[in-house]
């Protein structure tokens, strides 16, 4: 244990084991117990990205501005790695490390932590959820990838990473959309609130048709919930339309909850579900223990 706590530094296994972690806090525990013999110089064509980095876009004129201050000033705080088989692997500060190679640099200040899989996994993601977002895909990716690989609920994601379980949902049933679609809301052609709608549609010809046309007309959001709606009540039209209308409400309070297309029929709930991971995803909604 002693050999471990020398490895991560005073205080941040601690930190890992709170229900909330927060990367201020991170870097700060780092930044205050490191010694300045622990502070090193290293080269930058021996650094690797983080495997966990879920950011595939870096924003150019982002790096641009941070090139500019880093060939002025130099860079400001070092960053944190992880010694690997060669070299080192990016903890915290891709950015800077990418800024530094723009400004034409060949070493960066580092200082050296030994997380494990998990924690890299973690870092990765809060460094990006809370300096620079990640578009809406890259997000759902991050934490479908966190909820698989740590085998963690929803719930237990929302408390590591400070999100509600309902904004997980949401962005989990992002990557239910064809891959096109996908793209288009990766690229920024496609606003969150669109795919959000378009996502709760079952049929993917129409959410591909839907997706072009919201880019080719700029339709906002409202329309497309009614178009949507309207396209909905062309397929689910039947003999016992008025016969539970009144629990319309009810089903729409449901959708929203569950992220599925509940239905009320002769006194009956019925929530369909995609597979045995959509399943267990509502079982964990609706706090239902297997």
């Amino acid at each position: 244990m002693e050999i471990k706590k020398r490895a991560l530094g005073m205080g941040l296994e601690q930190l890992f084991n709170s229900e909330n972690l927060d990367l201020d806090t991170f870097e700060k525990t780092v930044y205050e117990t490191a010694t300045n013999e622990e502070i090193i110089e290293v080269n930058l064509d021996e650094l690797r990205a983080n495997p966990y980095q879920p950011r595939r876009v870096f924003n150019d004129e982002a790096l641009q501005d941070l090139k500019e201050s880093i060939k002025e000033h130099g860079v400001f705080q070092p960053i944190i790695v992880k010694k690997s088989i060669k070299g080192y692997e990016i903890i915290a500060g891709e950015r800077r490390v990418r800024a530094s190679r723009l400004a034409g640099l060949t070493k960066i200040p580092a200082i050296v932590r030994n997380l494990n899989d998990e924690q890299m996994m973690e870092i990765a993601l809060l460094e990006n959820l809370q300096r620079e977002n990640l578009n809406a895909i890259e997000e759902a990716v991050a934490y479908k990838s966190m909820i698989d690989k740590l085998s963690l609920t929803q719930e237990d994601l929302s408390k590591k990473i400070g999100k509600s379980r309902s904004h997980i949902t949401n962005m989990l049933g992002l990557l239910r959309l064809p891959n096109e679609v996908q793209n288009m809301v990766a690229s920024g052609k496609l606003s969150m609130g669109h795919a959000r709608v378009l996502s709760k549609l079952e049929d993917n010809e129409k959410i591909v048709e839907l997706a072009h046309e919201i880019v080719d007309k700029k339709l906002p959001v409202r329309d497309l919930e009614d178009e949507a709606l309207t396209e909905t009540k062309k397929v689910k039209i039947t003999r016992h339309v008025k016969t539970d209308s009144e629990y319309k409400y009810v089903e729409e309070l449901m959708r929203d909850r569950l992220d599925t297309k509940v239905r009320i029929k002769d006194k009956k709930i019925i929530i369909p579900f995609t597979n045995v991971a959509d399943l267990n995803r509502i079982l964990e909604v609706l706090n239902i223990k297997e």
